[in-house]
C-alpha cells in the first residue's frame, strides 16, 4: 500500500504519483483513496477528470467498486492550470485520455509545490502504451501499478482485452466491452482476432 511520503518542514516540495494498470485493476479507487486521505488531513484538494468519461457520472470521479469523489470535468489539460488554484493536492483521473499537454501540466504544478495524483490505462486495447501515461510513468516520482484477475484464467491480468470487434483507439466502456487479461489469454485473444 502506498504511504504518503513526508517531506518534513521547509518549503513547500511538490511531486506526481502515478497509478497505472489495465480496466478493473482498482486506479481510481486507488486514486479516490488518496484523495480521501488528503481531504481528512485538511488539504485543499481539487480533482479533474476528461469531459469525455461520462460512463458512470457526469461531474465525479467514480470506480467500478461505485465508490465516487467529486471532480471538475475538463475539455483540455491545460485547463487544470487554470483552475487548480492555490490546491495543495490534484487528483487527475484517466490521463490516458488527454492531450500529451497533461505532461507539462502536471510537471507545472509539481513544480509549484502541489502534489499530483495521476490515474489512468497504461496500455490501450492492443497492449500499446497509451496516449500521454509513457511520458507521465517517467517523469513521476513515484509510479504504482495494479494489477487485476484475468477473466479467463484467473492469475494477475495486466492488459485491457477489448470483446467487441471496434477498432477505434478510444472506446468508452466496462464489463461488456472489456475484461482484464493476463499476458497469455491476451495474446491468444489478438491471435484469434487477427485471423478474423
Amino acid at each position: 500500500m502506498f504511504i504518503e511520503p513526508n517531506f518534513g518542514k521547509g518549503k513547500k516540495t511538490g511531486w506526481i504519483e502515478v497509478v497505472c494498470g489495465c480496466m478493473f485493476s482498482g486506479k481510481t479507487e486507488e486514486l479516490i483513496r488518496r484523495l480521501n486521505r488528503s481531504l481528512i488531513a485538511k488539504q485543499k484538494v481539487e480533482i479533474f477528470k476528461p469531459s469525455i468519461d461520462t460512463r458512470y457520472h457526469k461531474e465525479e470521479v467514480v470506480s467500478h467498486n461505485e465508490n465516487s469523489i467529486r471532480s471538475t470535468p475538463v475539455q483540455f489539460a491545460n485547463d487544470i492550470l487554470l483552475l487548480a488554484g492555490d490546491c495543495d493536492v490534484v487528483g487527475i483521473d484517466e490521463a490516458q485520455f488527454f492531450d500529451h499537454d497533461i505532461v507539462d501540466v502536471c510537471n507545472k504544478l509539481a513544480n509549484n509545490g502541489k502534489r499530483v495524483i495521476v490515474a489512468g490505462l497504461d496500455m490501450d486495447f492492443e497492449g500499446k502504451p497509451f496516449g500521454p501515461m509513457p511520458d507521465l510513468l517517467a517523469v513521476a516520482e513515484f509510479v504504482t501499478k495494479v494489477h487485476a484477475i484475468c477473466a479467463v484464467t484467473g492469475e494477475l491480468a495486466s492488459f485491457s482485452y477489448r470483446l467487441s470487434e471496434e477498432d477505434s483507439k478510444v472506446l468508452l466502456g466496462e464489463k461488456h466491452e472489456y475484461e482484464a487479461r493476463g499476458r497469455r489469454s491476451f495474446m491468444e485473444g489478438m491471435k484469434k482476432r487477427a485471423k478474423k
